[in-house]
């Protein structure tokens, strides 16, 4: 019904601290990092982002959110609406959790590649 709405919370803090990296970054900070903090926060933001947005274009699609107030279908009816919140606090949890996740085994992978061979790890992963 709303799962989408966590992952895009998520997405909208992550543009926020996304920003201020990029500040701290232009004002000195990290001058040896091969892939930047900005950089792999705007990977989450765009993973978060676009799962989002699929995940929206598949609820109205199937006529859970519509054009007019109160958007979302569940909100009309108390009983759906708790219903809702229980979806959004387990499922988009979740979600959010596991893209984040995902999202930190790849800068993990991507910092590891990028020291190579000379940063006394081995080239193959």
């Amino acid at each position: 019904m709303a799962c989408f709405l966590v992952p895009a919370a998520e997405a909208a803090i992550v543009t926020i601290v996304e920003k201020q990296a990029e500040h701290r970054a232009e004002s000195g900070g990290e001058k040896n990092a091969v892939v930047s903090m900005p950089q792999k926060l705007r990977w989450l933001r765009n993973l978060l982002g676009g799962g989002s947005a699929l995940l929206a274009f598949e609820h109205v699609w199937h006529g859970e959110v519509t054009p007019w107030f109160p958007f979302l279908t569940a909100m009309s009816n108390p009983a759906d609406a708790a219903e809702m919140f229980h979806e959004m606090s387990t499922t988009g949890v979740c979600m959010a959790v596991l893209v984040t996740a995902v999202w930190g085994m790849l800068c993990v992978a991507a910092d590891r590649i990028a020291a190579g061979p000379a940063g006394g790890r081995s080239a193959a992963l």
